[in-house]
């Protein structure tokens, strides 16, 4: 667009020819795009957080690769005599590029949003993403200066120049710089503690330098847990520690799947790389707050704990509620030490349990408004702040309430459950 601009602009076609050139460089610059969103640059998430950066990604993914799809179907609809043979062997290389790219991306964005269904392990899944994308943004480079229409003249070609140098860079920084940078600064295990709920904390203590020099109560790093951090086996967990215990870090992680799962026999002493802070789930962003409430379901309750445990250590005594759903009293994790943080805070804790026990005192059911508005007072006279962090029908209907209650959405934080 800004090669056009500079530039003489480019004789039209014809309507539907122009159009489909449009969407094609539109759909490759949202693919472009998809390198700065991934490469955990602070600047790019710390004004919104990295949660939701991600969610950007996936659906910015899957517009651009409409757009894409849309910039061939035109052609192929309108001006199929311009693609030419469909074959790879008798077709043009800058055309047979353009379709590498068009199915590069299709995989690599079927293979997101189906990881799961197609039984892709993570890791595994990590290294095809990252080769399916750097092989699309290739092949459509490729394909634009193959083509040449919108790479004809020496200002077009400086700009694309400088985007492939850009998107490269971005790649050489995540890929190269940063995981030689945490080389330098490993962890170790120090400890790996059984929690409830088929919980483990994993205890973290810097072998040298740490990596993580400070952060906000409620923030996420990505742990690796491979022989290197070059590696494609990092995966993101809330810091459940206080920052008041720093340099030691502590993670605390559900059995969930076949990382998590494997966590409860990681031997003391174990290598670790920690990259991090991200996030913006913190009370740290809202001092002014006159009290906090907190909703969490299950192990949810990890950065939650990070932000209780930090408050005591710092004296807090504004008025703290948190609502804590679980499946049943067994599930329950950090039960004890939340019942001695309701002594050091003004902290009123009310469980939710679905199947509760014969002599349960608390919530017993799913978490609705009903039993907010029992437990808080009038939302809307108050400055309160509210931290939502659990599965998404918990956390749905926990915002849907708080802001039929007064409390403004502005003032509602919701952590994603799942990042990765």
């Amino acid at each position: 667009m800004i090669a056009i601009l500079i530039d003489r602009t480019p004789v039209g076609v014809a309507f539907w020819w122009d159009l489909s050139m449009g969407l094609g460089l539109a759909g490759l610059s949202m693919m472009g795009i998809q390198f700065a969103l991934t490469a955990r640059l602070r600047t790019v998430t710390a004004p919104f957080g990295a949660d939701l950066v991600y969610v950007f990604h996936r659906y910015l993914a899957l517009v651009g690769f409409a757009v894409l799809a849309a910039h061939f179907g035109v052609l192929y609809v309108f001006y199929s005599e311009a693609l030419g043979s469909l074959d790879p062997r008798v077709a043009a290389w800058e055309l047979t590029a353009g379709r590498v790219a068009l199915v590069a991306f299709g995989l690599a964005v079927v293979t997101a949003e189906f990881r799961k269904p197609l039984r892709l392990e993570y890791g595994l899944w990590r290294y095809l993403h990252v080769a399916l994308a750097m092989t699309g943004l290739v092949a459509a480079i490729a394909h634009v200066i193959g083509t040449g229409r919108l790479a004809q003249t020496p200002t077009s070609l400086v700009v694309w120049g400088g985007l492939v140098a850009l998107w490269f860079g971005v790649v050489v920084w995540l890929r190269l710089l940063k995981p030689w940078s945490l080389a330098r600064r490993p962890y170790r295990i120090v400890e790996v503690r059984p929690e409830r709920g088929e919980a483990w904390t994993v205890v973290l203590e810097p072998d040298g330098q740490p990596a993580v020099g400070d952060f906000s109560p409620g923030q996420f790093a990505w742990l690796s847990l491979a022989s290197t951090p070059y590696a494609l086996r990092d995966h993101p967990f809330s810091i459940s520690s206080s920052p008041d215990r720093l340099p030691r870090l502590e993670m605390t992680i559900k059995a969930l799947g076949d990382f998590s799962g494997a966590i409860k026999d990681l031997p003391v002493g174990r290598r670790a790389w920690i990259d991090g802070p991200f996030g913006v789930f913190s009370f740290d962003r809202y001092p002014d707050a006159t009290g906090l409430i907190f909703v969490a379901g299950g192990i949810g309750i990890t950065p939650v704990m990070s932000m209780l445990r930090s408050l005591a250590e710092r004296g807090d005594r504004r008025p703290l509620w948190l609502f804590y759903a679980n499946p049943d009293w067994e599930a329950v994790t950090f039960c004890e030490e939340l019942q001695t943080l309701e002594t050091r805070l003004d902290l009123r804790i009310v469980h939710v349990i679905e199947e509760p026990p014969a002599d349960f005192q608390g919530e017993a059911g799913l978490l609705d408004e009903a039993i907010l508005r029992r437990h808080l007072p009038d939302l809307e006279a108050q400055d309160f702040r509210c931290f939502l962090c659990g599965p998404v029908p918990l956390t749905d209907t926990a915002e849907d309430a708080l802001r039929a209650m007064g409390l403004p959405a502005s003032h509602i934080r919701t952590e994603l459950f799942e990042l990765a």
